[in-house]
């Protein structure tokens, strides 16, 4: 399935029906009076987030989504039905922006969470509402409301509780290949991943999500290479790997690359915890590791983990460092949510 992330979509609630201008007849009653009923109120439109999705591929053959419109009044004080509504589904992490691309409607971070996005016209009352005292017989009923109408843009961020991060060619495919289930497309030029992949990490009986994708280069913020557009998927992890390749001559300009292209995202990327590892260490000899390990440390501010994907090596002390990490903000938001359900009592 290809893989889509952003779309843009035309949404329309339905029209409310009109009111019927009827009278009642009937052979025995002396003053039968209106009884024109009301319309029925047209189609909601609702997005929904559901489970089984990871990808917006479906809008990108369909663009227009319209609700029925409610049926009209009829006589005998019947009321018009409501017109039938629309749900979009999307996968958990959607985003609802307007069309200007930069409004932010809703954020869809759960399993069943839904929205209203154009809410249906009120049907028109019928000529039963207008009678009084001094018209008996009115002879008016109102037409129904429209409906809403907007453009709208969805933009899917991946739900991961760790994202990978680094140039080209640091090692990121591969590293997800060897820790999880996926099977992302591994091969020895720059960008062979176009779109992010995600795999469910395992360690020492506990589980977290990780996040891969497309390598930054320098400017990617200006949209040099693939550009930043996938850095929103791991907007919302809890930690970063940032990998920096055994092979690259300068490792602390690498890692200083990538510091620049997260701070010039923005969106609180460069702020986020972040373990950093020396991957394809296995291409080392150990004075050349011994010597790219301290330019890494001093570049980094911190102690850079020895990594090879393909011997295993550093493997299980990345994922434990990782799984540190994410444990620790599980616990945070789970002491948030105890509080704010002793404040709700």
């Amino acid at each position: 399935m290809k893989f889509l992330d952003q779309a843009k979509v035309y949404v329309r609630s339905g029209d409310g029906g009109a009111g019927a201008v009827s009278f009642r007849r009937e052979k025995f009653i002396e003053f039968g009076g209106p009884d024109g009923g009301d319309g029925g109120r047209g189609g909601d439109v609702w997005i929904e987030a559901v489970e089984g999705l990871n990808t917006l591929i479906d809008y990108r053959y369909q663009q227009h989504f319209k609700a029925r419109p409610g049926m009209h009044g009829m006589g005998r004080n019947r009321t018009g039905a409501k017109g039938e509504d629309v749900v979009l589904k999307v996968p958990v992490g959607t985003q609802v922006y307007e069309e200007d691309n930069e409004t932010l409607i809703c954020d869809l971070t759960e399993v069943g969470q839904r929205f209203l996005l154009a809410k249906g016209g009120n049907g028109g009352f019928g000529n039963q509402h207008f009678k009084s005292s001094t018209n008996q017989a009115p002879r008016r009923a109102n037409p129904g409301l429209s409906g809403e109408e907007l453009w709208i843009w969805l933009r899917l961020k991946l739900i991961a509780d760790a994202g990978v991060v680094g140039l080209p060619n640091a090692g990121k495919s591969t590293f997800l290949a060897t820790v999880t289930a996926a099977k992302p497309k591994i091969a020895d030029y720059p960008f062979t991943t176009l779109h992010p992949n995600l795999g469910v990490v395992r360690v020492d009986a506990r589980e977290f999500v990780l996040a891969d994708i497309p390598g930054l280069i320098e400017g990617a913020h200006m949209g040099v290479g693939i550009g930043d557009r996938f850095l929103g998927h791991v907007e919302r992890t809890r930690v970063l790997l940032h990998l920096v390749s055994a092979r690259e001559e300068d490792v602390a300009a690498t890692y200083k690359t990538v510091r620049r292209e997260l701070k010039a995202y923005g969106q609180g990327l460069a702020e986020k915890p972040e373990v950093v590892a020396l991957s394809q260490a296995d291409l080392l000899d150990e004075d050349e590791r011994a010597e790219k390990l301290a330019t890494l440390k001093k570049a980094a501010r911190r102690a850079p983990v020895l990594l090879s994907s393909a011997t295993g090596e550093g493997v299980q002390d990345v994922l434990r460092a990782l799984m540190r990490v994410v444990e620790e903000a599980r616990d945070e938001e789970r002491s948030a949510e105890t509080v704010n359900e002793r404040w709700q009592k």
